[in-house]
């Protein structure tokens, strides 16, 4: 045992080759495991010729390593390919679902992208291509304003509006409901459209209709106030024919609610206009109509004084509301297209229109689509909307320039000022004499005497009753200055034409303050001209007017001495309208007016007309008869309690 051990401590070691015999290595030298090296089983050549052997055996090994490289690279490639099967799975199940597809990372939705997009002929590709289609038309559409709608425009052109007409009927109607003063816009948005691709503007008119029959019969008021105003201003860009706006009006007033005659007001103030211009019989007829709802009395008061605003609105002749908005008329007349649906139509709202569906020949209909949009913008559209911007540029310094040259204060705050004084003047006089004198030292400038026959106006319109004092002011300036009178006529007219504006005591103020005017010759008689006493010309505030006026004008000069100042030839001559004879329906309104306000003398020789030009029933003649009989005992009844 020991002497193994000791064999094994003192055996000698083997030398190293380099090693010489009784030298020991200066260093250790440590052993290298050989290189890995690829064994390739190479079949032996035979060749006589050793080189050529030689080089045939090398060829050979290089056509065998590129195999083995070949089969190791083949998972890699397998693995790929799965990767991006996968990645298209998952993209076309994110873009299945129904609400379009759940939150993805940018980055990863970038990837899912390019995994789809490599083929446009897949559906992924399509449905990608839809989204970004629906996006970009509800950007577009949501952005559009008068001051840009001639660039937005082309932008729309440049989407595929014909495979995404429904996206663009949804935009427009959803931006539309959430703004209607924008109505104006989409419409000139929708008659540019309607111009070159028809069926776009033919399909939204269709889903308008539709929707507009649906909210009626669910009672939307809502849906149904902002359907309309959208059909109106088609109507009025000739994109719909002013057929359906006379239907919609008649099932508007078929059977009259306060909601349903509040939307047909509307609907009439944004569409009358051109009703009145293109339809006066079927314009004349809704408006006989509304009077005879207002006539029933079966509405409301705010319903009613809704149809009396709409009919003095008819009167200025819808001067607030144009057919087409200034900025906005942007299509020809012989280049529009009108659709001429009926209310009661079967329509096809086509409402598969609004999702994806997968098109076989989608790259053919997009070529197609390209065609059509060279067609509309031309080839060369981009040049030119470069050279309108640069245009634009240089219009837009050459204002800025005239801008800053001429500055101009709209903030009205000078006249502001200028009522201010004036009202504080007013209020601080012990009398009017006093009150006169201290206006007439206010500084006005040329233009602004209106101003201050409108503020004494308006002074005496605020107080609680009547009072003199504004009267006797307004008196004296007339008698100081004709600018004055010429001022107090002009206001006359204007009050009396925006008499529905005012509620009942301050039109009795106005009209007490003018019959004060009139009854002591301020101004002129003249300006009773304005008045035209007839059914169509006048409302209920109107004539609320004209009777405090007249009572006024009575108390003062006392019935006898109004008459015959009426009776004057130039009184006369300028009241006709007041008192007409051109007309026996006019007649009789006129006859029946003047008559209830206890004013029946003054209808003597419009009745003496009624007599010797016509011939009428007898009991016509007596009804006419009784009326003056008690006009007549009402006056000797009135001249007796006087005298006494």
């Amino acid at each position: 045992m020991y002497s193994s051990v000791s064999d094994h401590y003192f055996r000698s070691r083997s030398r190293s080759p380099d090693q010489s015999d009784g030298v020991p290595p200066s260093t250790r030298r440590r052993s290298h495991s050989p290189t890995p090296r690829v064994h390739l089983d190479l079949p032996k050549l035979n060749d006589p010729d050793p080189v050529r052997r030689a080089q045939r055996e090398r060829e050979l090994a290089a056509r065998m390593a590129a195999v083995e490289l070949e089969k190791a690279s083949k998972p890699k490639e397998q693995d790929g390919a799965r990767d991006l099967a996968e990645r298209q799975a998952e993209f076309a199940k994110l873009l299945g679902s129904r609400s379009g597809g759940v939150y993805v990372p940018p980055a990863r939705l970038r990837a899912l992208q390019a995994a789809a997009g490599n083929d446009k002929s897949t559906p992924e590709y399509q449905r990608m291509s839809w989204d970004a289609l629906r996006k970009s038309i509800t950007g577009i559409v949501n952005r559009v304003n008068i001051a840009n709608i001639k660039q937005v425009v082309p932008e729309l052109f440049s989407e595929n509006l014909i495979r995404g007409r429904g996206l663009f009927a949804r935009s427009v109607m959803k931006a539309q409901s959430s703004s209607l003063p924008f109505t104006p816009v989409f419409a000139a948005l929708v008659a540019i459209i309607n111009t070159k691709l028809p069926q776009v503007g033919e399909l939204l008119l269709t889903r308008l209709i539709s929707q507009f029959r649906r909210a009626f019969k669910r009672n939307d008021k809502i849906v149904c106030h902002s359907t309309t105003t959208f059909i109106a201003h088609l109507v009025n860009q000739a994109v719909a024919h002013e057929i359906i706006a006379l239907q919609i009006l008649v099932l508007l007033l078929e059977r009259p609610t306060d909601d349903s005659i509040e939307i047909a007001v509307g609907f009439t103030r944004e569409v009358g206009a051109f009703i009145a211009e293109n339809s006066p019989k079927g314009n004349a007829s809704v408006f006989e109509r509304l009077r005879a709802v207002l006539n029933e009395g079966a509405i409301s008061h705010r319903v009613q004084y809704m149809i009396e605003v709409l009919m003095q609105v008819r009167k200025d002749k819808y001067k607030d509301n144009p057919i087409i908005p200034e900025g906005l008329d942007l299509v020809e007349e012989e280049e529009q297209i009108t659709h001429q649906i009926h209310l009661e139509d079967d329509l096809q709202v086509q409402e598969g229109l609004n999702i994806f569906k997968f098109d076989p020949n989608h790259l053919e209909n997009e070529e197609k689509y390209k065609a059509i949009k060279t067609e509309i913008l031309g080839e060369n559209s981009d040049d030119e909307s470069g050279s309108e911007e640069e245009s634009g540029d240089d219009d837009g310094e050459e204002d800025e320039e005239q801008a800053t040259q001429d500055i101009e204060d709209r903030t009205e705050t000078n006249l502001v000022n200028l009522r201010r004084t004036i009202y504080l003047t007013l209020m601080n006089a012990l009398n009017y004499e006093e009150a006169v004198h201290k206006l007439l030292k206010v500084q006005l400038r040329e233009g602004e005497e209106i101003e201050l026959i409108n503020m004494i106006i308006e002074c005496c319109s605020q107080e609680r009753s009547y009072s003199p004092f504004y009267g006797l002011i307004g008196e004296r300036f007339s008698k100081l200055n004709r600018v004055w009178t010429d001022c107090l006529e002009q206001a006359f007219g204007s009050y009396y034409n925006t008499s529905h504006r005012y509620e009942t005591n301050r039109l009795r103020n106005i009209a007490r303050f003018f019959g004060h005017m009139v009854a002591n010759d301020a101004i002129s008689w003249v300006v009773l001209g304005t008045i035209k006493m007839n059914e169509d010309d006048t409302t209920s505030s109107s004539r609320i007017f004209v009777k405090i006026m007249m009572q006024e004008m009575m108390e003062s000069m006392g019935l006898k001495n109004l008459a015959e100042r009426f009776k004057d030839e130039e009184v006369r001559t300028a009241c006709r309208d007041m008192f007409p004879t051109d007309n026996p329906k006019n007649t009789r309104f006129s006859i029946n007016y003047f008559t209830s306000i206890g004013l029946g003398l003054l209808t003597e020789e419009m009745r003496e007309y009624l007599k010797v030009g016509f011939t009428y029933h007898p009991r016509i003649i007596s009804s006419l008869l009784t009326c003056a009989f008690i006009e007549r005992s009402s006056f000797d009844h009135g001249t007796t309690s006087r005298d006494a």
